[in-house]
């Protein structure tokens, strides 16, 4: 059996997981990159994507991040993330009928700074569909 990692998921509001996996993938602002028990020591910024967790008493997981940091230490892997939702719980009807309100706000925004806010909602909502 191979030697498992200590992963951390943490958002602003709370610790959403805390286990040990085999491996994590994580999306990382440069590109995936995976990481196993014994990791070089490593920090990156997240980009909008999927965390992968395997090897987790085997139940893998997909969780969607959007922004944030992935910290690798010799105690393990801890992922600082700005917002995290795990796949399964996202309702893909729910979600395409926020995408569809949220270009409406983009199309019914009045001001450059309100249609710009608008946008970068619609995008991450997007992405969120992506995932999914």
């Amino acid at each position: 059996m191979a030697e498992k990692l200590k992963f951390d998921l943490v958002a602003p509001e709370r610790l959403l997981m805390s286990t040990e996996a085999e491996m994590v993938i994580v999306p990382g602002a440069e590109g995936d990159f995976g990481v196993l028990a014994g990791h070089a020591p490593v920090m990156s910024t997240l980009r909008v994507g999927v965390l992968d967790v395997s090897g987790t008493d085997g139940n893998d997981m997909r969780i969607f991040v959007r922004g944030g940091f992935a910290e690798v230490t010799p105690a393990g892997l801890t992922v600082l993330a700005e917002e995290a939702v795990p796949l399964s719980e996202l309702d893909a009807a729910a979600l395409d009928q926020r995408i569809k309100d949220a270009s409406e706000d983009v199309q019914d925004a009045s001001t450059d700074e309100a249609k710009s806010k608008a946008q970068a909602h619609l995008d991450q909502l997007q992405e969120l569909r992506a995932a999914v």
